[in-house]
């Protein structure tokens, strides 16, 4: 798996790891609480409640601008933007589609992000996808 290669490749430095670990914890709160089988709405309203009562800083379908050459091109509005960091995108679906964590990777790439998280609450397990998009990255990809 990608991530799984650039964090051992990075000798397991993780981005943000504080602030990950709490958002993280949100996500197993609410799916621990809610199960599988709701719509994506119930998830991402929990979602919210949980980040406040656990003071992550947070931002709701936050306008990120598209660049292409420094250029603003189009706009992305993911699910929440974590702490101006992370950007995160809620799902409710009984399986992924590989294609969802591509077009993660995709956003982080165009908005300048590092981090983001695919989180899918529709299914018997928790599904929970993280992805790095940083310089280093990009030059271990290169090389290989």
């Amino acid at each position: 798996m990608i991530a799984d290669f650039h964090e051992s490749t990075m000798q397991n430095k993780l981005l943000y790891p504080e602030l990950s670990y709490q958002l993280q914890g949100c996500f197993f709160a609410v799916y621990n609480t809610l199960g599988f089988g709701h719509k994506e709405v119930a998830y991402q309203r929990a979602l919210v409640e949980e980040l406040i009562s656990q003071r992550v800083p947070y931002i709701r379908e936050k306008n990120l601008p598209i660049l292409y050459n420094k250029k603003k091109i189009a706009d992305y509005r993911p699910d929440f933007v974590i702490g101006e960091r992370i950007i995160v995108e809620i799902k409710a679906l009984e399986f992924l589609q590989k294609k969802l964590a591509t077009q993660l990777v995709n956003y982080l790439k165009g908005t300048q992000y590092k981090l983001g998280y695919l989180v899918n609450f529709g299914s018997p397990k928790l599904e929970i996808i993280r992805r790095i998009w940083t310089p280093e990255y990009i030059k271990i990809r290169k090389d290989t």
